[in-house]
């Protein structure tokens, strides 16, 4: 670490450069972006520097020419200009009432006419915003930079209120109107938030704003690059593998798997997040910083209202306008992916569809940990127990213990999910799977109503049929029937067949079956089977019986095989 001291939660670019904080140098990009262009949009996750990157404007665009000494802007910018700057934050607020985004917006209105003045006839937040951007390059003889910060706060905490968020829009549609009608007092704008609203929101009538949220020559503007670590944290990496007893090459691949992986455009360079690299240089150990910070619940609000798959988020595919836009609050796809849960994974370019999916294992982990309270009766504090146990129960090869255990989690299926119970069922074992598959391995894929699961530890497989409304019989019997368990024949480890049966009556768990199998060297001398001859052999559950399926490829009549096989079981 050495004398570094890390920019954790600070936004203020002059405090940073005036108090000795590290700063990765973003003007390059900076300098080009009020170059080449003068309304901007963009759309990053929190946490990812967006308000340090509108402090940074700020600063340059009130000439403060000191503060950017031995950075790349400093070589670039030759005319320095001091312009009046409107710098509007709707991150400070909480948006829970009609009256609130007037409380916030009156607050800088205010602030900002004590400087510029007040015009006569402007009774209205629209009205008074265009009258003090016009005052202020008048008397300033410059036109105006205006900066919003998380523009669309009101608007994501109004998700699932619709009068509140149409009031919201109502309010901030003619107040952001005012970048587009006053033109010729405007140098500069540029608003960031999370999400895009657009079609029948804010953004209609703003057909000046450039988008670069999905922009390859911007990648780079919020997060760190991979490069970027090379060049400012190599020391640190070092320091961080001694920390955690790896080599650097084990330390440096465990920050990528954790961190990196943010792709905003396709083909581009991944994008590691800022805040949860410099927590982990900080401490000297990964850990999941970002969501600490907290993950707001709207986003598993929609998943639920909708009955979203969500072993569909692994792999959702979807194309640009559905990217770049919400559309009302009735999908949830593009709010999850503009909030940094889903990232660009492939692109077709045929057919403009691009592939979603995790970006990094704390976004994944972290989300399906968070997503377990609002499918199941357990809350977030009990949750890691569960996982453990589920996890040591089919470590050791206890499948009754471990469906006893998910029985509990069905346990109080609210009523109103009783119109898609499947759809429930497959989003909770989704869940609890992914989460055990952090510990294990596991495949699991649905199609047509069907889930089919393989999970595999040291000592076992566990291959799982799920029924709804049949039988846990007939689950097992079409595992054998489609030879599900036939690709691990040649493995050593002990192999489980599981059928299991969910009631629409109990909403839970009616009965589930399991049969283990083993692959072994027999070891009784003479009659049918000889010394040495590999027998697979069935274990019906409970019924201590050993159920042989075929010896030497021909099929024997399911009864007992009477033989001594605990030696070889």
């Amino acid at each position: 670490m050495g004398d570094k001291i890390y920019p954790i939660g600070i936004q203020n670019f002059e405090k940073i450069r005036n108090e000795g904080y590290y700063y990765v140098d973003k003007t390059a990009l900076i300098y080009r972006l009020v170059k080449t262009g003068s309304y901007y949009f963009l759309s990053r996750p929190r946490r990812f520097g967006k308000s340090l990157l509108i402090s940074t404007l700020e600063a340059y665009f009130l000439g403060k020419k000191e503060l950017f000494e031995g950075l790349a802007m400093a070589q670039l910018e030759k005319n320095w200009i001091r312009r009046p700057v409107l710098h509007l934050d709707l991150n400070i607020g909480k948006y829970d009432a009609p009256d609130s985004l007037d409380k916030i917006l009156e607050e800088a209105l205010s602030k900002w006419e004590i400087t510029y003045g007040t015009g006569v006839g402007e009774t209205t937040l629209a009205l008074r915003f265009k009258g003090i951007v016009e005052r202020a390059s008048q008397q300033s003889g410059q036109r105006v930079a205006i900066l919003v910060d998380e523009y669309d706060k009101p608007l994501l905490q109004a998700i699932g209120n619709k009068e509140l968020q149409s009031a919201y829009r109502n309010t901030l549609k003619p107040f952001y109107g005012v970048l587009k009608t006053m033109d010729g007092y405007i140098q500069f704008a540029m608003l960031t938030g999370v999400t895009k609203f657009g079609k029948v929101s804010v953004f209609s009538d703003l057909n000046n704003l450039i988008d670069i949220s999905m922009d390859a020559r911007y990648v780079a503007l919020c997060g760190i690059t991979g490069k970027e670590i090379q060049d400012n944290f190599e020391e640190d990496l070092h320091e961080l593998a001694e920390a955690q007893k790896m080599t650097y090459e084990e330390a440096k691949a465990e920050l990528k798997a954790c961190y990196d992986g943010y792709h905003f455009v396709e083909d581009s360079e991944g994008i590691y997040n800022p805040f949860s690299l410099l927590n982990t240089f900080f401490k000297m150990k990964f850990g999941s910083y970002w969501f600490e910070t907290g993950t707001p619940t709207y986003l598993v609000e929609l998943l639920r209202r909708y009955h979203y798959d969500l072993e569909r988020m692994a792999n959702e595919e979807t194309n640009s306008d559905v990217l770049n836009s919400i559309y009302g609050d009735e999908q949830p796809i593009p709010v999850i992916f503009q909030s940094g849960y889903l990232t660009i994974k492939g692109y077709d370019k045929r057919f403009d569809l691009y592939r979603l999916g995790f970006p990094n294992k704390e976004v994944e982990e972290g989300f399906i940990k968070f997503l377990m309270p609002f499918y199941t009766r357990f809350n977030k504090i009990e949750v890691p127990f569960e996982i453990q146990q589920f996890t040591r129960e089919i470590e050791m090869g206890q499948p009754d213990a471990f469906f006893r255990r998910l029985r509990s989690f069905f346990a109080d299926t609210p009523y109103e999910v009783a119109t898609d119970l499947e759809r429930h069922y497959q989003n909770v074992l989704f869940i609890v799977f992914k989460l055990v598959g952090f510990y294990t391995e596991t495949e699991y894929r649905t199609a047509e109503g069907r889930v089919d699961l393989v999970v595999k530890t040291s000592d076992y497989i566990y291959v799982m049929e799920f029924k709804l409304n049949g039988t846990a019989e007939e689950a097992l019997q079409q595992i054998n029937d489609k030879r599900y368990a036939l690709p691990f024949e040649a493995d050593r480890r002990k192999v489980f067949k599981i059928g299991v049966n969910f009631s629409a009556k109990t909403r839970n768990i009616e009965k589930w079956l399991f049969r283990k199998m083993f692959y072994r060297r027999h070891p009784l001398q003479g009659g049918p089977i000889g010394r040495g001859t590999s027998v697979p052999v069935l274990r019906q559950h409970k019924s201590g019986l050993f159920l042989p399926e075929r010896v030497c490829g021909n099929l024997i009549p399911s009864q007992p095989f009477e033989a001594d096989c605990s030696r070889c079981c």
